[in-house]
């Protein structure tokens, strides 16, 4: 059964509505953390900052983009070394290295990585995404290519290149009644939902859950609610259907669409 909430707005009571639209109107800072909320079981009206389920979704949607530090520190290259070999963390991308419409798989392990490239499934002009990355990365250019794949990297044109400009779509998850938060890459997005890849998502059909959509270019940045249709297959993510989607999560995402 739904639940039904109430809130107060301006000194009035207003309701029912999903918890959907009171998520909703915590992202555009319509209901703030003071202001009083309830739903049945409550034995009286809870201020958000109260009620676990609101407090954490509260912090998820307000936290800021990331700012870039003013003095850039140098990176260290990204090596398959700092990676647990069984940890599912490797995104993959391929299409473009067979001139093909690129698609995205994903997560994979080093040990599965290492499989994939036996089989001829990818190859050194494939892409692939994990944690700590900003961009889309030729698997060629990794330092540590020769060492994982015990061949030299083939030679990458400038042509090859022209994926990474298209940057992941990053997702953080909130589940409700679960505190653990949950980080994928978006695939196949759309108005009416998108598949999130994700590495042990401890959810299943028809959960509510929150989402905040941060890529590296904050111009399709979102956040949304919505209900898991369906778990992928081998439990790495699942399909996503959105509710009561924004006017600025629209076009966020029509955005996206078409500059991609």
């Amino acid at each position: 059964m739904v639940d039904n909430w109430y809130y107060v707005q301006n000194g009035n009571r207003q309701g029912p509505v999903g918890i959907e639209i009171i998520t909703e109107m915590i992202s555009k800072q319509e209901l703030r953390d003071e202001d009083y909320v309830w739903k049945k079981g409550f034995e009286n009206w809870k201020k958000i900052k109260e009620v676990s389920e609101l407090q954490l979704i509260s912090e998820i949607k307000s936290q800021p983009m990331p700012v870039p530090p003013v003095q850039m520190q140098e990176e260290k290259p990204f090596s398959f070394s700092s990676l647990d070999p069984s940890a599912r963390v490797i995104h993959i991308r391929i299409g473009n290295d067979r001139g093909e419409a690129p698609n995205i798989y994903g997560p994979f392990s080093i040990t599965q990585l290492k499989q994939l490239f036996k089989e001829n499934r990818i190859n050194g002009k494939s892409f692939i995404f994990t944690s700590g990355m900003k961009e889309w990365m030729i698997l060629a250019d990794l330092p540590d290519y020769e060492k994982m794949f015990q061949e030299l990297p083939p030679e990458i044109k400038e042509a090859d290149r022209r994926g990474a400009a298209r940057k992941p779509f990053i997702a953080r998850l909130f589940i409700q009644n679960n505190k653990k938060l949950f980080e994928g890459v978006c695939r196949d997005i759309s108005i009416g939902g998108m598949q999130i890849l994700v590495d042990d998502f401890q959810g299943q059909a028809g959960d509510k859950i929150t989402i905040n959509v941060h890529p590296e270019n904050s111009d399709y940045h979102f956040a949304a609610s919505g209900v898991v249709v369906r778990i992928l297959e081998g439990n790495s993510g699942f399909s996503f259907r959105f509710q009561g989607l924004s006017d600025e999560a629209k076009k966020a995402i029509e955005k996206y669409i078409q500059d991609n």
